[in-house]
């Protein structure tokens, strides 16, 4: 059997050049998208109909094949004399972070200050804004149904924090923040603030034709680019990691695995979803029809019934992968005692006895199988008892799909901040991992 390649170091500075490039899940799952590309995968249409060359691929050359729908992408490998309810092994993540939002009335500001009116979308750390030279991305829906994404990705906006002299109890209080009065940022001066300067301005950018923009998707983000640090450069900081680091590796592990063609025994499959950040409930997230849809009609192409895509749900196991707290130096007691998880440790196991995490003996038991095939070793994450956990996609997969489901990821420092920190070797060990779950 032809083993897929390891990945080593190389793949975290390919890490960070993926997530400079993904502002917005819409350029997360085009950049997805094109590595794919490069690994023989095809788009398919939604629309379209799926025969049995579109979902195995082997007429056509390929069984590489991908949906995209908004900031969501499905993309699945179905090797040659895959019968209708050979099982799907899936790697399950999100495109989306919390940030700032921009509104449908973008154009605001006061007292000779030109602002962009904002939404807070998710739950980011807000002071992590602040100050902070900020670019401006996302989708632009235009007149005849299509769009076209941008990226402003040079300072534009600032969120100015209040100068101590105004706030001098700031460092024995703590810092407030009220969402709708201090989060808006600044992007010029001047007191003739006009509705649609913001548009006109990123139609130009676009080069499109004034009035060409209808609709919007846009979003604010730090554009200092992603970085090593440390003596030994053995940690990176960098915006977007929750979730992208997971979304990244994934795609490197879906296309590693794909050129083994036919040497698989299962199905693998990228399904990385939008609005996990918000409850995942829309078109293009975990909790929507998108991933069971996508499945359903690979099987049926292939020829398969009611009872094959049964039988293929069945076997089939989903690893959500998504970042986890590694213990804090300075808040070591927020954790719980007997799970401290670190960076560079390898990939932890989430579990959570409230379902929280959908992870359960027979999962571990699938993990610990592939780290060890993969020789990568992994940790334990639970959460302390006195402190409710985040939650993920692998509940709601579990419970709408019917399909075993492990919680995984890779363990972070500051997660929903605009910049978040992780261990150099992480990134690569969890793509190893995924790379041997993928192949069976």
């Amino acid at each position: 059997m032809s083993e897929p390649p390891r990945f080593d170091r190389g793949h975290t500075d390919d890490l960070m050049s993926f997530l400079a490039a993904s502002p917005t899940p819409y350029h997360a799952v085009a950049n997805a998208a094109e590595r794919l590309e490069k690994a023989g995968f095809r788009q398919v249409a939604e629309t379209d109909a799926w025969d049995t060359a579109t979902s195995a691929g082997s007429a056509a050359g390929t069984g590489g094949r991908y949906v995209l729908r908004g900031g969501a992408i499905i993309a699945w490998y179905v090797p040659e004399g895959a019968s209708a309810h050979t099982p799907f092994r899936i790697v399950g993540a999100h495109t989306d972070s919390p940030n700032l939002r921009v509104k449908p009335r973008p154009d605001s500001g006061a007292h000779g200050w030109r602002q962009v009116a904002v939404e807070i979308y998710g739950g980011p750390l807000l002071n992590s804004w602040l100050d902070r030279d900020l670019g401006l991305a996302g989708r632009l829906s235009l007149r005849d149904g299509s769009t076209r994404l941008v990226n402003v990705d040079r300072p534009l906006l600032r969120v100015p924090q209040l100068a101590i002299h105004l706030d001098r109890s700031v460092n024995a209080d703590g810092l407030k923040l009220d969402k709708q009065r201090h989060m808006q940022p600044i992007w010029g001066m001047g007191d003739d603030v006009r509705d649609g300067d913001l548009i006109a301005f990123l139609e130009e950018t676009a080069g499109l034709p004034a009035g060409e923009v209808t609709g919007w998707d846009l979003m604010v983000h730090s554009v200092e680019p992603p970085a090593h640090l440390g003596r030994d450069r053995e940690l990176v900081a960098g915006p977007r990691m929750d979730n992208l680091l997971s979304v990244h590796a994934a795609t490197a592990a879906l296309a590693a695995v794909a050129g083994k063609g036919s040497d698989l025994s299962c199905i693998p499959v990228l399904a990385a979803f939008d609005h996990e950040e918000n409850g995942s409930q829309s078109d293009t997230g975990a909790d929507g029809p998108l991933l069971g849809g996508v499945l359903e009609r690979s099987v049926f192409a292939r020829g398969g019934s009611y009872e094959d895509r049964a039988r293929a749900f069945a076997g089939s196991v989903c690893l959500s992968s998504d970042t986890g707290h590694a213990v804090h130096p300075n808040y070591a007691e927020r954790h719980d005692p007997t799970h401290h998880p670190r960076v560079d440790g390898g990939p932890i196991l989430k579990v959570n006895v409230n379902n929280r995490y959908a992870t359960d003996g027979s999962g571990r038991a699938v993990f610990a199988a592939a780290c060890e095939k993969a020789e990568v070793p992994f940790q334990s994450f639970v959460s302390n008892n006195a402190m409710p956990c985040g939650t993920t996609i692998g509940p709601i997969t579990a419970a709408r799909h019917g399909i075993r489901t492990v919680d995984i990821g890779v363990a972070i420092l500051s997660m929903h901040s605009a910049r978040e920190l992780c261990g150099a070797k992480d990134p690569f060990l969890l793509a190893n991992a995924l790379v041997a779950f993928l192949d069976g």
